[in-house]
């Protein structure tokens, strides 16, 4: 009897680990497709146009778009998608100093703070302009403004939100999520941003924080450190506002027992989950002079390879068909909404001194 959960436990985690293969495989076929096109474009135009990360986003999207991966297939993508992301994120706190953040100064924090309230004020006053309902132009303003599907779904309880517009701002902002990612670098280009600036522009643009590896690693090294620093800075803000929105909406039961109870800031935490805290650790480690060089090359390596297999994900996972599907008035704010945030991104950009 006693010996029962031993035999369970392994064959359980098998199972699981079953479920996950046929969708980690279709992932890394996507990958081998994206690093063999890189390799070709090497060859034949000298350099690395689209690199691969973005060429497994597009590649991903293309499968998706042409084809719906079954529920076989669903478990290894989001998995890839999620967690193989997360764990390349933590592995980047590996190569990051936390000296860079003392090095950023407190202007280029005031302009986060600035940004995120400025654009959730203005994302917002633009859905009720377009005529859509306060609780779906609060969502695309938080999404827009701090983390995208997550501030969505962190917002959504808080603001007692209907599943539909839930629905339709997590849709558009996906799709929308990953134009960021490919049209970044050539942004940054144009306004003639060098490492620091484009980096600053991806944190402070880019909604998700894995997805700011994507967006600033074709700008170079000091970009991808310097935006998920930003990018970090500006998730921590999401606490801040649903604790707002909950004084705002007055909800019942008392926001004022429930913070004194501390019910609120447990549900704060969640907001800094594992992969966060774990990068801050690795962070802190290289910055005492813990980390062997050798182990900062490793992590950093694997990190790459990992956030390439996440791309591969995320483009499996968008429909650009769901565009059409999330209207014209969603599509308009939520777009018009991003270019309120990269305006202002642009000013932070300016005010903090960062070429």
């Amino acid at each position: 009897m006693a010996t029962a959960p031993l035999h369970t436990a392994p064959s359980t985690i098998a199972q699981r680990g079953s479920g996950l293969l046929p969708g980690i495989v279709l992932c890394a076929a996507v990958t081998f497709a994206a690093l063999t096109a890189q390799r070709i474009e090497v060859a034949l135009t000298g350099r690395a146009w689209l690199e691969a990360l973005v060429l497994a986003i597009l590649i991903g999207t293309a499968v998706r778009t042409a084809w719906s991966p079954g529920q076989r297939w669903q478990a290894g993508i989001h998995f890839s998608a999620k967690t193989l992301l997360e764990l390349a994120v933590a592995m980047l706190g590996a190569t990051i100093s936390l000296g860079a953040i003392v090095g950023a100064g407190a202007p280029l924090v005031a302009g986060i703070v600035a940004a995120v309230a400025i654009s959730i004020t203005a994302s917002f006053a633009l859905g009720r302009l377009f005529g859509l309902p306060r609780k779906l132009a609060m969502l695309i303003a938080c999404g827009n403004a701090i983390c995208g599907n997550s501030a969505i779904a962190a917002v959504a309880p808080v603001i007692d939100a209907e599943s539909d517009d839930v629905a339709a701002s997590i849709a558009f902002t996906a799709v929308l999520g990953v134009a960021v990612v490919l049209l970044l670098p050539l942004i940054a280009h144009v306004l003639g941003l060098g490492q620091h600036g484009g980096g600053a522009l991806a944190g402070l643009t880019v909604y998700a924080v894995p997805q700011v590896l994507a967006a600033a690693a074709p700008l170079g090294v000091a970009a991808v450190q310097l935006g998920t620093l930003v990018k970090l800075v500006r998730v921590l803000m999401l606490g801040p506002v649903v604790m707002t929105l909950s004084l705002i909406m007055g909800r019942r039961h008392g926001a004022e027992r429930t913070v004194a109870a501390g019910h609120s800031i447990a549900s704060i935490t969640r907001f800094l989950p594992w992969f966060i805290l774990a990068f801050l650790a690795l962070a802190a480690a290289r910055s005492l002079g813990l980390l062997p060089e050798v182990a900062v090359s490793g992590a950093n390596k694997l990190a790459g390879l990992l956030t390439i297999v996440s791309m591969a994900a995320l483009g499996l996972g968008v429909d650009l068909r769901s565009v059409a599907a999330a209207g014209p008035r969603v599509t308009a704010v939520v777009t018009l909404s991003l270019v309120i945030l990269g305006a202002v991104a642009l000013v932070v950009i300016r005010f903090a001194g960062i070429a």
